[in-house]
């Protein structure tokens, strides 16, 4: 068997990645992930069928991205005799203003990449280390990045701005957004499942640890709840979300936390997590029904529903609501609570349907039509990826 396609999703303790063969289209060979770096490093592997392995290793076996790369790449030629990797396609979460579609990578767009680490400081120098092992690993074959910030390029200026002096502006100090892998997959899916409702006025909702909502006009991004940084907007598994920038202040005036301290707060400390105190996972909380579990899913429901008619309202109205991410495919009840109480604009859920695992989870009545989509960041990366490839 010849793989030709790989994607790679590396964050700082993990990387993800999915293997692909061109037999005409794009066909999913396995995907998996090497999890725990430098900890209890653990690499998980699945077909479409079945697991393939669910392996640990010493923690000073994979101890660094390139260590962990030859750990897949030796599972790769143990399980698939002949493999040969024509093109890596990355996962980059920040493009900048530089960056509007995936780019061919090479020493010097790598070293412009690498002077976005202030905007994204946990994820782009993961994601670059990841690109370092790749190309390390397979010298000879096509490297391509697609950001996650790509899909909101063609924001209007007012959804990019912020109210500081201009020229923090022209600095890059600006809306991005993100999720623009998920969103771009979903709505091209949207097009082939309701191409009626894609052309028109759609929110996307991408729920899961990290969670944020796209309003789309046309199947363009029009506006994001993620602003400046992955923090902004709705509540997380453990990021904040939206927050008054006086908090800032506080925190720095009255209790004397440094930058370091109160990231690790923001990004590490809050969301799900914080309001609970115990837990980030929608599953613990739903089980545990603790109030303070109660509290944090109410605010994760309040903070969805408010965007839901801020977009409505960017929009001009509503056609669509598409739930995807973790939580937004597996979480009946998240969505039911959401959609609760907007019959007045026209949506209307279906009980059975939302509970029972459908496409389409509204009413035959609701005017706006609701939608379960699961996303697949790897399969989007590697369309582009192949794309780039075949020129």
């Amino acid at each position: 068997m010849s793989v030709r396609l790989l994607t790679l999703n590396a964050g700082s303790s993990s990387i993800k990645f999915a293997l692909f063969r061109r037999d005409g289209d794009l066909q999913e060979v396995a995907r998996g992930q090497l999890e725990g770096l430098g900890a209890t490093p653990r690499l998980k592997v699945a077909s479409t069928s079945e697991t393939l392995v669910d392996r640990e290793f010493a923690a000073l076996e994979v101890a660094d991205h390139g260590a962990a790369m030859d750990a897949i790449l030796a599972f790769l030629e143990d399980r698939f005799e002949g493999i040969e990797i024509r093109a890596v396609g990355h996962r980059v979460v920040h493009g900048g203003t530089l960056y509007a579609e995936p780019v061919v990578l090479d020493d010097r767009t790598v070293e412009i990449l690498a002077q976005f680490n202030p905007l994204a400081p946990l994820h782009q120098p993961s994601n670059l280390s990841g690109v370092a092992a790749a190309r390390a690993a397979f010298p000879e074959a096509l490297q391509v990045a697609c950001f996650d910030t790509a899909f909101h390029r063609a924001h209007p200026w007012v959804d990019d701005t912020f109210a500081l002096p201009r020229h923090y502006y022209d600095q890059g100090v600006r809306r991005y957004g993100f999720h623009g892998l998920s969103y771009e997959y979903v709505t091209q899916d949207l097009a082939r499942i309701a191409p009626h409702h894609a052309a028109g006025r759609v929110i996307v909702a991408h729920l899961g640890n990290g969670a944020s909502m796209c309003a789309v006009r046309g199947g363009q991004s029009v506006g994001s709840t993620m602003g400046f940084s992955a923090l902004d907007g709705l509540p997380m598994g453990t990021r904040c979300g939206q927050l008054d920038p006086g908090v800032l202040l506080y925190l720095m005036d009255h209790e004397g936390l440094n930058a370091q301290q109160i990231s690790d707060i923001l990004y590490k400390q809050s969301g799900l997590k914080g309001l609970s105190g115990f837990s980030h996972d929608l599953r613990e909380l739903e089980a545990a029904a603790t109030p303070q579990a109660l509290q944090a899913l109410d605010y994760f429901v309040y903070r969805i529903r408010r965007e839901v008619g801020a977009m409505t309202a960017i929009l001009n109205g509503l056609d669509g609501l598409v739930f995807c991410g973790g939580i937004g495919e597996n979480g009946w009840r998240i969505r039911e609570r959401v959609c609760a109480g907007f019959e007045w604009m026209g949506l209307e859920l279906d009980d059975a349907r939302n509970r029972g695992g459908e496409t389409v989870v509204s009413s035959d009545r609701s005017r706006v039509r609701v939608f379960v989509i699961r996303t697949n960041e790897e399969l989007m990366i590697a369309r582009h990826t192949a794309a780039l490839l075949d020129r």
